[in-house]
């Protein structure tokens, strides 16, 4: 295929994405007003509802202007040159290959950030703030803002320049070798993500002595979870939404609890919320999830490895001379529609993985605190009770509400 062919067919992918996801997008808003599902009929009165449609559309009118600028700047960017200029000023400050990937892409992922930085301002510090739930501090916003940004050139620059080091030495079969190091960074960043990454923005606590701690241990005693590390992390900083989660492998494993997940649930709550994820842990979803990413992400390598050469892929986007990173950026353009549809087989299965970390806890603790829990989070969340089911299925990695209360309720009743 011709560079021309392949230019124009980026143009025709992004604009297909864009589209593909405006008519979901739009589909999904058109049942915000619809009445909620009998099983959370009760979970507001009039006034609350309304807020809850009224968030809902906010962030639909948010995002389909966040992505149509993003899908005009990079049509803009394309279309005059813009992947072209930065190539060539990125040889007029590296003449290392190494170097040059280093700058085109810091630069390009600076731009985007710069470019995306109003969208972030404006959903946190106007929607979030609006609705209540935004405790950001502009201080934190751009604390949060500048370390994040580091981190990711750091890591991201780093984990580039050792795959072209690769690329250097071993060719096409590159990506063998490039696997396997993405495989241990990805081990690693599981292991070490609470530790090192996590303190860099939040603080973390252990939990301190009391019945909540005692029913947490009583439980995974109870279920043979080994659990000596129990965290709470201070998510207030930011907002009032909650969360919990799992990080680490065998004796690193440890779970954080988020201050507001404390705040808003009782004790049991807490706890069959905490059975939920242990259930992930003990159906092994963690590990399947692991491997399913290496395994995909070894395709995704290969499947390079196979066109790195070609040189229409680089000069596809505008550049005058093909080079690793212009074709490594033209094959991630041309590859989404592949990543969108192992995107779709993912949520598929983690849809069924949350049905079976429901009907875990339900088994070994039980169902009525896990659906005040569910509830409890949804309404605090303003969650849209009424999804299409065209969009659950492209987007949704966790089942509606209403669906899940009324998986545990049925299993329950059949006990």
């Amino acid at each position: 295929m011709t560079s021309e062919a392949l230019y124009y067919l980026i143009i025709g992918i992004l604009i297909l994405d864009y589209l593909a996801d405006t008519l979901l997008e739009y589909l999904n808003a058109r049942r915000f007003g619809n009445p909620p599902p009998e099983e959370v009929a009760d979970l507001y009165n009039r006034e609350a509802y309304e807020k809850t449609q009224s968030y809902n559309r906010a962030n639909y009118r948010f995002g389909f202007a966040a992505s149509t600028a993003s899908l005009l700047a990079t049509l803009g960017f394309l279309v005059f040159g813009g992947f072209g200029w930065l190539d060539t000023l990125a040889i007029s400050i590296s003449q290392d290959p190494i170097g040059q990937a280093l700058v085109f892409f810091g630069l390009l992922f600076l731009g985007g950030e710069l470019i995306g930085l109003p969208f972030s301002w404006y959903r946190t510090f106007v929607i979030e703030e609006r609705f209540g739930f935004n405790k950001q501090t502009v201080a934190l916003f751009w604390a949060d803002k500048l370390k994040g940004w580091a981190l990711a050139m750091i890591l991201g620059g780093g984990l580039l320049a050792l795959v072209m080091v690769f690329y250097r030495w071993a060719g096409p079969g590159f990506w063998i070798y490039a696997w396997l190091l993405i495989g241990v960074f990805t081990v690693l960043t599981n292991l070490l993500y609470s530790r090192v990454f996590v303190p860099l923005f939040n603080r973390q606590e252990p939990l301190e002595d009391g019945p909540l701690k005692d029913r947490i241990h009583e439980y995974a005693r109870r279920v043979g979870f080994e659990l000596k590390k129990i965290f709470v992390i201070d998510g207030s900083r930011r907002s009032t939404k909650a969360n919990a989660y799992f990080s680490g492998f065998g004796t690193q494993k440890r779970v954080t609890l988020y201050d507001t997940l404390i705040g808003d649930l009782d004790e049991e709550e807490v706890v069959a919320v905490l059975a939920h994820e242990v259930g992930h842990y003990k159906r092994n979803h963690i590990l399947f999830n692991l491997a399913a990413s290496l395994a995909l992400t070894g395709l995704t390598l290969y499947i390079l490895s196979l066109f790195i050469n070609h040189p229409g892929l680089s000069l596809a986007i505008g550049v005058d001379r093909p080079s690793f990173h212009a074709t490594l950026l033209s094959f991630a353009l041309l590859y989404s529609p592949i990543s969108e549809i192992t995107g779709l087989a993912m949520n598929f299965i983690s849809r069924k993985f949350e049905f079976q970390a429901d009907a875990f806890a339900r088994e070994t603790y039980a169902a009525e605190p896990l659906v005040t829990s569910l509830k409890k989070l949804s309404e605090n969340h303003l969650s849209n009770l009424t999804p299409h089911p065209a969009y659950v299925f492209v987007r949704y990695s966790h089942p509606p509400l209403a669906e899940r209360i009324r998986k545990l309720q049925q299993e329950d009743r059949k006990e």
